[in-house]
């Protein structure tokens, strides 16, 4: 890292998520704006924002439920929208006043609840 670098000096690197459904998952991280790296099929790779990686892993079997990472988006009403005519069923949007942000959540297709959160970066470099 230069010294004229004002970003963290740190990043998530990698989010892993089991999947029973590796095709339909990945469809799924592409649909919501992820960018493909390596598609396989026992692991997929997609890129976020950040550098941060989604690691799609075939399990046989998956314990369902709230996924172990929460996303965030630039304009959530936006998304939400485009979520809704995609047919990936949101939920209303519900505001989280203690910590300044709306949500709302997804399920994807191996049944994890995935929560979008509003933007909450500041307005240094990141």
């Amino acid at each position: 890292m230069s010294e004229t670098d004002q970003r963290p000096a740190v990043s998530v690197a990698h989010v892993v998520l089991p999947t029973d459904r590796m095709a339909e998952s990945a469809r799924f991280a592409r649909i919501i704006g992820m960018r493909p790296i390596f598609d396989g099929p026992q692991v997929s790779v997609f890129e976020m924002r950040g550098g941060t990686h989604l690691i799609l892993m075939l399990k046989d079997r998956i314990v369902a439920g709230d996924a172990p990472f929460d996303l965030m988006v630039d304009d959530l009403r936006a998304t939400h929208r485009r979520f809704s005519s995609l047919g990936l069923s949101p939920t209303a949007i519900e505001a989280r006043t203690q910590i300044d942000h709306e949500v709302f959540t997804v399920r994807e297709p191996a049944g994890h609840v995935i929560t979008f959160f509003s933007s909450h970066a500041s307005d240094n470099p990141v």
